[in-house]
């Protein structure tokens, strides 16, 4: 018998599975010929007939067998998956095809944000044909004056000391300087996220102005899109301190350490070119205690508390220099800069002396308070805490009586 009203057997529609059990006969086996096993009647797919002391039932797809007029058990017709059923399926094919068209065009969209996001921010370059004034009597007395700094005896731990004294409880003088393995332990780590929680600068190059800036590289400090590209400027003897500002910058640095390649995906969110290799081994990384750049930023620079905000920054990050600075002075029994001192009123002179950055790019970028930097190196060198070697920030050899 058929189940009347409609072309969905019991095992696609339970919810008429009480009326079909009440309609239609208990399966059966119909013995074959030469005493082959029994089979059922969906056998007759193929076209087979069957002796006439058949008994018929409606199968699991929909066939029906009956009884022909030769008392022979014929397939009806109609063995096609029900039509509900189709259109069920239809539906869903439908369904799929359109959640992966949009997140495909979701996937290119955002792909084409981030590119144009990394033209708009990045820093316009400058004219390096017109070669700035530079001052050789100037340069003379900074390079006596550095050389009488350098002869001077070392004065053990004065610097952590003179800090402490100038900043009283705003700076600590036992923070470790680099993440430990045991991070757990320290709940300051864990009170903000990147860069608060979790030396040679950035991308500073030697090779080819070791005349002027030495050649000599004990520290390499920066993040991912500050380090150099170029294998030639991490001599092997050197460290590589990281500054971890966001979480793609962790992938970064696991794949430099060990060696592998970043994905594309991951270098989309990096506003500029990344290096794809850092010829070090494992124990020549370290990571920058966040601490420090809390302690830099919140307490000594006193800039405002992270909060979370849709666009743009708080100007409370601190720059890679300042943030040296402060290292430094953990890790030194004295300092002195180079090098340091933004020139703003004069926009179109270069910011390094490497590259074609012009000093307007620190005009218009909104993470860093400069302004509020020079006033702590200005503070730092008048307090003799620290030495300005070229006078950038407060030059003490400037007068020509000195």
């Amino acid at each position: 018998m058929r189940e009347p009203g409609g072309l969905c057997p019991p095992s696609w529609c339970p919810q008429r599975r009480d009326v079909a059990a009440a309609v239609s006969p208990p399966p059966v086996r119909i013995p074959g010929d030469s005493g082959e096993p029994g089979m059922t009647s969906r056998a007759a797919a193929a076209g087979k007939t069957f002796p006439s002391h058949a008994l018929l039932r409606e199968d699991g797809f929909g066939c029906l067998a009956m009884l022909s007029d030769d008392n022979s058990v014929k397939l009806k017709s109609d063995c096609s998956p029900p039509v509900q059923w189709c259109k069920v399926a239809a539906h869903e094919d439908e369904k799929t095809n359109l959640v992966f068209k949009r997140l495909l065009a979701l996937f290119v969209i955002g792909g084409c944000f981030l590119y144009v996001l990394k033209l708009h921010f990045y820093p316009e370059e400058c004219d390096r044909t017109k070669t700035p004034y530079v001052d050789f009597d100037r340069v003379k007395r900074a390079q006596q004056y550095a050389s009488a700094v350098l002869q001077e005896q070392c004065r053990p731990s004065f610097v952590k000391k003179a800090m402490g004294k100038l900043f009283a409880e705003k700076y600590s003088m036992d923070i470790p300087p680099f993440v430990g393995k045991n991070i757990d332990d320290d709940e300051a780590l864990f009170k903000y996220g990147p860069p608060f929680g979790f030396h040679r600068l950035n991308d500073a190059p030697v090779q080819g102005y070791t005349d002027h800036v030495g050649n000599k590289t004990t520290i390499r400090m920066t993040y991912p899109e500050g380090a150099p590209l170029s294998e030639h400027e991490y001599p092997p003897a050197s460290l590589f301190v990281a500054v971890l500002f966001k979480s793609v910058d962790f992938n970064w640095l696991q794949a430099m350490v060990k060696n592998e390649t970043l994905s594309l995906w991951i270098r989309l969110f990096f506003w500029k070119e990344v290096a794809k290799k850092i010829p070090f081994t494992s124990k020549q990384f370290r990571i920058l205690n966040p601490v420090i750049v809390k302690e830099t930023a919140l307490d000594i620079l006193e800039f405002p508390k992270p909060r979370s905000i849709f666009w743009g920054w708080d100007k409370n990050v601190p720059t890679i220099g300042v943030m040296a600075v402060v290292l430094a002075t953990h890790l030194c029994d004295e300092v002195s800069i180079a090098g340091f001192g933004y020139d703003l009123d004069q926009p179109s002179t270069p910011l390094h002396y490497y590259n074609n950055l012009c000093m307007a790019a620190m005009n218009r970028q909104t993470m860093h308070n400069v302004t509020g930097e020079t006033k702590l190196l200005q503070k730092l060198v008048k307090e003799k805490v620290v030495k300005d070697l070229t006078g950038g920030i407060h030059c003490e050899f400037c007068n020509k009586d000195s």
